[in-house]
């Protein structure tokens, strides 16, 4: 949030913001987001506070979609797939031991994982092509959370108000001048 909306600014007229989310969005609390526990004191799990963080991304990109309606930018999400990284030093040690050892067989290198996120960055056929959560190079369906306008709103106060920055949607949009874009969520 912090990083994207300081080089709002510098965005060209055409210019793509891809988001990193993660098809575990979908483990966020069944809610959504829980607002009254962003920082996770009340309760934490690992997967559930994950989950959460990336279905705020995912929230953060459906706003900035409607804020960019009717020009040339882009925002999109992507789910970059299960990567071995080192992710799961926050893990059961045990869990984390047997992703370890299985890892070279199910998980994909860092570069595999970044060819979604440099696609959508960068293919033409992408161009001028808002509002879609794409996973393995493709359009994905996000969870119905992804699409919640009430979240997407609030998520946005909370976050804004927590990290000092104003709110992207007090700066007045720009009026659309043609049919809205498909939506992150297909209906």
């Amino acid at each position: 949030f912090i990083l994207v909306t300081g080089l709002l600014d510098r965005l060209s007229a055409s210019g793509r913001v891809v988001m990193l989310s993660s098809d575990l969005h979908k483990m966020a609390p069944k809610v959504g987001i829980e607002f009254d526990n962003l920082d996770g004191a009340r309760r934490y799990a690992g997967c559930r506070n994950y989950g959460q963080s990336k279905l705020a991304n995912l929230l953060f990109a459906v706003q900035l979609t409607q804020r960019f309606a009717g020009t040339e930018r882009t925002v999109n999400a992507v789910h970059p797939g299960v990567i071995a990284t080192n992710l799961s030093r926050h893990m059961n040690p045990v869990l984390a031991a047997v992703q370890r050892a299985l890892a070279p067989m199910f998980l994909e290198s860092v570069p595999q994982g970044a060819a979604t996120e440099v696609f959508v960055a960068t293919h033409p056929s992408l161009a001028g092509v808002p509002g879609q959560y794409f996973a393995d190079s493709d359009v994905a369906r996000p969870s119905a959370a992804a699409n919640d306008a009430g979240a997407h709103r609030r998520r946005g106060h909370d976050v804004a108000r927590a990290s000092g920055r104003a709110h992207p949607a007090r700066t007045p949009p720009a009026r659309p001048q043609h049919a809205p874009s498909t939506p992150l969520v297909a209906e």
